[in-house]
């Protein structure tokens, strides 16, 4: 006699869940390292920026082209501020999955744990009636020998 689980849907059920749980985590942390390169981005373009608008400070450019180049670094900055809170955001999220993915391993430990408790149970019902198959075997045989 085979052993079947009566909850095996539930304990697929719940490595399906973890499953999707870990790429909902995967992908929250693809969306917080693609925020965290594009602030980076933003930073060293301003960076440059600044070094640009430096430049044309202590050259000879005209103050019209000097304040293009200062609005379009308060303008990165403002894009900066923005990202730093995208990036927030993204790392809520990540730690939000990481969360929901340690309650899905949990979840799905609980239901393995049962469906080996159920097994072992199983198994030892298996040997127990197997042990008295034996033991009315040897019974039958010592009644036909003492006739």
């Amino acid at each position: 006699m085979k052993f079947q689980y009566a909850f095996q849907k539930i304990v697929d059920l719940k490595s399906n869940e973890k499953t999707q749980a870990e790429w909902m985590l995967s992908s929250a942390i693809g969306r917080l390292q693609a925020e965290e390169k594009s602030l980076g981005e933003l930073m060293d373009n301003r960076e440059r920026m600044a070094n640009e608008l430096q430049e044309a400070a202590e050259q000879k450019v005209p103050v019209s082209k000097i304040r293009e180049f200062q609005m379009y670094v308060e303008h990165l900055e403002q894009c900066i501020e923005k990202k730093h809170t995208d990036v927030q955001h993204a790392n809520v999220n990540v730690e939000m999955k990481k969360d929901q993915l340690s309650h899905k391993v949990l979840d799905e430990k609980v239901w393995l744990k049962a469906k080996d408790k159920a097994k072992d149970t199983f198994q030892q019902s298996m040997l127990l009636r197997e042990q008295n198959e034996l033991d009315e075997m040897a019974t039958v045989r010592f009644a036909i020998k003492a006739r």
